[in-house]
């Protein structure tokens, strides 16, 4: 195998393929990625056991042929590299890499212990790659950390008609978002990938295909969302056990969690509630402010009252407040503390200008949005005020 590539774009390929590599293994070919070098055309592979990546670029092949080699070796290396062309070549048992005046060689591991891939699961419709990433972003400050709890360290996906939702929780804050997506063939007339302005009606796409609710590890969802961004309509992939995604010459694979979220519906139904508005960025920029006097998780305290808002945060000598403009409905006045941290993930996974609270009353939940009818809610629950 012998080929020559820009270095930058070799860099972005390894570095990309190399997410999905386990930091132990008892596998050392798992710490690989599969170089395969073809018809001007570059593929990098990367798996383990729960995950998948492989991205194709441009390359000049010289000679076509595959290799294996230790995969965060060979991205500290790209790393390094000089600007402009890189040649790879197979000599003997390595793999030398060359780039202006600098040289590296890097030992083979064998082909023959190496796993096959995981093929890409079943075909179930495009989603736009930007507002994709926009949602799992949204979202995903609210999945759990404890891996003790598997289930809740996960995002959910929920796929209904032509609606997909996401949403995490880790059992005190609860983030959902809805966006649209385009099931099956993605060929409804409009969607992302109609070349004709006509709808398919005789296939699953007339129907919107088979709803899905299922659960994706958040760290991985994550990175997968972060890599469509920009890259326009990404196919999405689902079968009882994976999810797939491919976009851009970039496919990867993750495995589902076993289980589900608790269902979102009946917290997010409040009855008799008051309203209170604020604007967002302010509001942002004041919770920063005073709570460098909260140790540790104590919370900041919000007052509103049909005037404004006002923050306070701290105890006994060592505390801070703000008063900021708003206004309440419902109520002459409402009381509700929230932990710090919380409070700010939720605020600035907003993106209006103003924030809508939704209270019921102090330790009680509260229903964050940025719309009447929002795509984005993020309840918090609400803590001890301060006394």
């Amino acid at each position: 195998m012998e080929f020559r590539i820009d270095s930058a774009v070799l860099t972005d390929a390894v570095a990309w393929a190399a997410r999905v590599l386990p930091a132990r293994s008892p596998m050392p070919v798992l710490g690989g990625l599969l170089l395969e070098a073809a018809e001007g055309r570059l593929r990098v592979s990367g798996l383990d056991h729960e995950a998948s990546a492989r991205v194709e670029v441009e390359a000049d092949t010289v000679v076509e042929g595959r290799a294996l080699v230790l995969g965060r070796r060979l991205l500290d290396i790209c790393k390094v590299l000089p600007r402009g062309y890189a040649g790879l070549a197979v000599e003997d048992a390595r793999l030398s890499v060359t780039s202006g005046d600098a040289r590296f060689g890097l030992s083979l591991l064998p082909l023959d212990d190496y796993p096959a891939p995981p093929s890409l699961p079943e075909f179930r419709g495009l989603v736009d790659g930007d507002a994709f990433a926009a949602a799992v972003g949204q979202v995903a400050v609210a999945a759990g950390r404890d891996d003790s709890l598997p289930v809740l360290t996960g995002i959910r996906l929920a796929l209904d008609g032509p609606t997909m939702t996401v949403a995490a929780t880790d059992r005190y804050r609860y983030a959902v978002r809805t966006l649209e997506w385009y099931p099956d063939l993605g060929v409804a007339a409009g969607g992302p990938g109609d070349t004709t302005g006509q709808a398919d009606t005789t296939g699953p796409a007339a129907g919107f295909g088979e709803p899905a609710d299922v659960v994706v590890p958040a760290r991985r969802l994550t990175e997968i969302a972060r890599s469509l961004a920009g890259g326009g309509p990404a196919r999405l992939a689902l079968d009882s056990g994976s999810i797939g995604f491919e976009s851009g010459g970039m496919r990867t694979t993750t495995r589902l969690l076993d289980g589900r979220l608790p269902r979102h519906d009946k917290l997010f139904a409040l009855g008799d509630h008051a309203l209170a508005v604020t604007e967002r960025s302010a509001l942002t920029e004041a919770v920063k402010r005073v709570a460098v006097v909260a140790e540790g998780d104590s919370p900041v305290q919000l007052t509103f009252t049909a005037s404004g808002v006002h923050l306070q945060a701290g105890y006994e000598d060592d505390v801070a407040s703000q008063r900021l403009r708003g206004g309440l409905t419902g109520a002459e006045s409402m009381t509700v503390a929230f932990n710090p941290g919380y409070l700010l993930d939720a605020l600035t996974s907003l993106d209006a200008a103003e924030v809508r609270f939704h209270l019921l009353g102090p330790g009680q939940r509260a229903l964050l949005t940025d719309a009447e009818e929002p795509a984005h809610r993020h309840l918090l629950m609400s803590v001890k005020p301060l006394v």
